[in-house]
């Protein structure tokens, strides 16, 4: 029963934060929202950011394994669309974290390691696939093109929502796929001929 309230806890926080932002939400308001008391909320989490920690490894967890690069064999380009669609798909469930990040790692120096460990191994990821890209022959760079391209991808899916949300975008789902579109188009000047003409094709069908 105990397991049970403590997940229902964390589901709640994580469907409030994602509706209102995680500064306009407090842990009465989930407690009220859950119907419990402060107190059986506190029994299971000291307070916000316990949850907030507790939430960000979930998201940790996810995104470790959406970064994970194909195994035996080279990249292709509908490997680096679902890598991507993983990734901003895991945005997506935890936007709170993106959407709030500067304020909720301003705080919590714990989460501030942990994401930076995280930004660390998807540049190390994005390097991977892209060097597998060049491999393959499917992407022509020089080493500083390649690099300066990985960051520019990781700048854009961390951001995208702030940037959409300044924007002034109302839909955030769209803004989400406009966001995958918007990385791909990152790799398209590197692309051979006929990767180009395939990666405008499913960006077609993508926006459809």
């Amino acid at each position: 029963m105990a397991k049970q309230t403590r997940q229902r806890i964390l589901d709640s926080a994580l469907t409030m934060f994602n509706a209102l932002g995680e500064p306009n939400v407090t842990t009465n308001h989930i407690a009220d929202e859950l119907e419990i008391s402060p107190g059986n909320l506190y029994y299971h989490f000291r307070n916000k950011d316990d949850i907030i920690e507790q939430l960000f490894a979930r998201f940790e967890e996810r995104m470790d394994t959406a970064l994970a690069a194909p195994q035996g064999r080279l990249p292709e380009l509908e490997d680096i669309w679902l890598q991507l669609h993983l990734v901003f798909e895991c945005i997506w469930d935890y936007r709170f974290l993106h959407r709030d990040l500067v304020e909720i790692l301003s705080r919590n120096r714990r989460l501030r390691l942990r994401f930076a460990r995280i930004l660390r191994r998807a540049d190390e990821q994005a390097h991977t696939v892209m060097r597998g890209l060049l491999q393959a022959g499917i992407m022509r760079a020089s080493k500083d093109e390649l690099a300066a391209t990985a960051t520019n991808v990781l700048v854009i899916a961390t951001f995208w929502l702030n940037y959409a949300a300044a924007r002034g975008d109302k839909d955030e789902h769209a803004a989400i796929r406009a966001g995958i579109v918007q990385v791909m188009m990152l790799l398209a000047p590197f692309l051979r001929d006929a990767e180009r003409v395939h990666l405008n094709t499913l960006t077609r069908a993508y926006l459809d």
